[in-house]
C-alpha cells in the first residue's frame, strides 16, 4: 500500500467550489481498481486547508490515477483556487497490514 497525503491551501472565496470539485473527484477515484481509499478532509481550525488522503493498492496506481480524465479535470479546475502550490508526502503503512482494501 502507498499512502499519499496531499496538502492544499485554498483561497477563502473558493472554499465551496474546491470542496465540491474535490468530492466529485474523490467519488470517481474510489471506483478505480488501484485505489483503496480516497478521503477529502478539511482542517478544523483553518477551513482553507485541506488534506487529500489517497491510499493506493500498487506502486503503479498513483500514476494510473493521474492519467484519468476525472483527475485531470479536477487538477485544472482547482489550480486557480489554490493560495499556494499543493504539496504531498508519500507513506507506506506499518499497521494495519493489508486489510483487503
Amino acid at each position: 500500500m502507498i499512502i499519499v497525503h496531499v496538502f492544499v491551501h485554498v483561497k477563502p472565496e473558493f472554499l465551496d467550489a474546491f470542496r465540491q470539485a474535490s468530492v466529485e473527484n474523490a467519488a470517481k477515484s474510489v471506483k478505480e481498481a488501484g485505489i483503496a481509499r480516497f478521503d477529502v478532509i478539511q482542517q478544523a481550525d483553518d477551513p482553507t486547508r485541506f488534506v487529500l488522503v489517497e491510499v493506493y493498492r500498487t506502486p503503479q496506481a498513483p500514476g494510473q490515477h493521474k492519467e484519468t480524465a476525472h483527475y485531470q479535470a479536477w487538477r485544472d479546475k482547482v489550480a486557480p483556487m489554490m493560495a499556494e502550490a499543493r504539496t504531498s508526502i508519500k507513506y507506506t503503512n506499518v499497521f494495519p497490514q493489508d486489510q483487503g482494501w
